[in-house]
């Protein structure tokens, strides 16, 4: 019996393994062909060989931060940058903030308005688009990368579970001890609950940042002028025959992206983990 449960068990993990295989291996295709497509020499799509390209340069990466009369990599990366950083900053003390208070203070509202994010969040975000744009009309914030940054804040509270699950794994008797001591509800928050909350405010950090920096909707709703353009909007607004800039531009972008994932990939899965404990 043991020896056709070892192998049956070693039959298993040979077929998740290929599995496993095949899953990576479907999804790592279409990054390398992008990879790969970036060092085209002709540019064009067209002249491929099959799926790959036929001859191989640097043009393209070069031609990028260069060739900027028609197509401005440079400042739409600068911009880019800007708005991702500064939502960044804001989302995330917005989120924290919206989170501890739920975590933490009861008060009436606290159910209803827990519910009310629930089922507002299951709605697509671009149901709201038009009054969105009517909105930013309004203020005067087209053509506004503050316009953009307001947005993406403003919406950032709506996703504060996994925050919330994260603050209610933190004993309260840790507050309680605290204001026996006379701290303040700032203090406490401040002093002791954040500084116990690197995970959760690394993970949020990093989700708020990633949001605009791939997005592309918002900005082609908001930006009209090509100096205001995201790396997203412009890249789509490249010639066909533009293809190997396209796909070096897109693996550029990437890069910080991936990098940040690499080194905070640990801090990411903790605030993960700890915010789906409770909700």
């Amino acid at each position: 019996m043991s020896k056709k449960r070892s192998f049956s068990k070693y039959i298993d993990s040979i077929i998740t393994h290929l599995i496993l295989i095949s899953v990576s291996i479907f999804f790592l295709f279409p990054c390398l062909w992008l990879v790969l497509a970036s060092f085209s020499k002709s540019g064009s799509i067209y002249s491929y060989d099959g799926f790959f390209p036929k001859e191989f340069s640097l043009n393209s990466f070069k031609t990028l931060f260069t060739d900027v009369g028609l197509y401005n990599y440079p400042e739409w990366f600068k911009n880019t940058l800007l708005i991702s950083v500064s939502t960044c900053l804001l989302s995330t003390f917005l989120v924290i903030a919206t989170a501890y208070a739920m975590s933490r203070f009861k008060f009436k509202a606290r159910k209803p308005i827990m519910k009310t994010t629930l089922i507002l969040g299951m709605f697509p975000s671009f149901m709201g688009m038009i009054a969105v744009y009517l909105l930013m009309t309004q203020f005067n914030l087209i053509n506004s990368h503050w316009g953009l940054i307001l947005i993406y804040s403003a919406g950032a509270p709506m996703g504060y579970l996994t925050q919330k699950g994260f603050f209610d794994t933190i004993s309260i008797s840790i507050d309680e001890a605290a204001k026996i001591d006379g701290a303040t509800n700032f203090q406490i928050f401040l002093k002791i609950n954040l500084p116990l909350s690197k995970p959760i405010i690394v993970y949020t950090a990093l989700t708020s940042f990633t949001w605009p920096w791939s997005d592309f909707i918002l900005p082609k709703l908001l930006l009209k002028e090509k100096d205001l353009y995201t790396v997203a909007v412009g890249l789509m607004n490249l010639g066909e025959t533009e293809f190997s800039r396209f796909a070096a531009g897109s693996v550029f972008i990437a890069v910080p992206i991936v990098i940040l994932y690499f080194f905070l990939t640990k801090f990411m899965v903790n605030g993960m983990m700890a915010g789906a404990v409770k909700g």
